[in-house]
């Protein structure tokens, strides 16, 4: 499998989804497909996405605005998440003084705050 799936397999693969919100989705530019020679195709993170979007349309009844709002909120959440990912794996290959200072820094930062 080469890990993208036409409109019609997305749809064969998610017993919820409609055609219709498919291009819903797609419209809103919630799911942005790619664009090849044989045209649309989704990639597995959109078939993740889609199932996502349907379970928050079937289960809270949210418009395509919402789902634009929350879905954006959750990829700032994942890039975020992979920047501090990143800023821990530098943090470690320090050494442990500095590894230290930055733990007491943040301590600090964490007492200011509250």
């Amino acid at each position: 499998m080469t890990g993208r799936y036409s409109e019609d397999q997305v749809i064969a693969a998610i017993a919820t989804l409609t055609r219709t919100q498919l291009v819903s989705f797609i419209e809103a530019e919630i799911i942005v497909p790619l664009h090849t020679e044989d045209g649309i195709v989704f990639r597995q993170v959109d078939l993740v996405r889609i199932e996502l979007l349907c379970e928050l349309t079937e289960h809270f009844s949210l418009n395509d605005d919402a789902l634009s709002i929350i879905i954006s909120l959750i990829d700032q959440l994942h890039s975020t998440r992979a920047e501090l990912d990143c800023i821990l794996q530098a943090a470690k290959a320090e050494p442990g003084d500095v590894r230290a200072r930055l733990g007491q820094a943040i301590l600090n930062m964490q007492k200011d705050e509250t």
